[in-house]
């Protein structure tokens, strides 16, 4: 059984019968009746998506997924293509079927992605908690700001906008959590 707090983007569940992944995280609502998690969910089987509100603390029936590990391949457009590590095959999801993910994945990474299927069919993937990407824009950063409080917009080389910290600047390569897309830290690896 899943509660509302553990389901993340790529989580599978049934509700009202029906399984559904997730696709975003819309975001969280307090009030006088508690939590609320709001989610961008699309329907496995029919392909349909859907936004719902979720109270804190409901449960639902986790859905048996397969897992295969692959790598990404090449993307063209709006199909994302993987290779799949033991058998070589290529598999293919739509940026939509990827959601969020899309994102954070790049084909000069290399990082393995691991692909889930409902009854032999690719419905989304699995991504390490933390990825690095670099900023291909964002505003000039300010000297002696190291705090980390305030943050800025900043465009990622995969063309998604985040928020970084207001030292950061062009060119620099950081951290980012997959769950929600935040700012980690910048990246060791210069």
């Amino acid at each position: 059984m899943l509660q509302t707090n553990e389901i993340r983007v790529g989580t599978a569940f049934m509700y009202d019968g029906a399984p559904f992944i997730v696709q975003r995280l819309l975001g969280q609502k307090s009030g006088r009746a508690g939590m609320v998690t709001k989610l961008r969910v699309k329907n496995i089987v029919t392909g349909s998506t859907q936004d719902l509100g979720l109270d804190a603390g409901e449960k639902f029936d986790e859905v048996a997924l397969e897992e295969k590990t692959t790598r990404l391949s090449y993307i063209d457009g709006e199909d994302f293509h993987f290779m799949d590590q033991e058998t070589y095959d290529d598999v293919i999801l739509t940026k939509e079927d990827l959601g969020d993910n899309a994102g954070y994945i790049s084909p000069e990474d290399e990082y393995d992605v691991t692909i889930t299927y409902y009854e032999g069919k690719a419905v989304g993937i699995n991504l390490p908690i933390n990825v690095t990407r670099t900023i291909t824009y964002c505003e000039p950063g300010i000297k002696g700001d190291t705090s980390g409080k305030s943050t800025k917009p900043a465009t990622l080389d995969t063309g998604i906008e985040v928020k970084v910290p207001l030292f950061c600047n062009t060119d620099d390569r950081i951290v980012i959590d997959t769950r929600d897309g935040s700012f980690v830290e910048r990246a060791k690896d210069k």
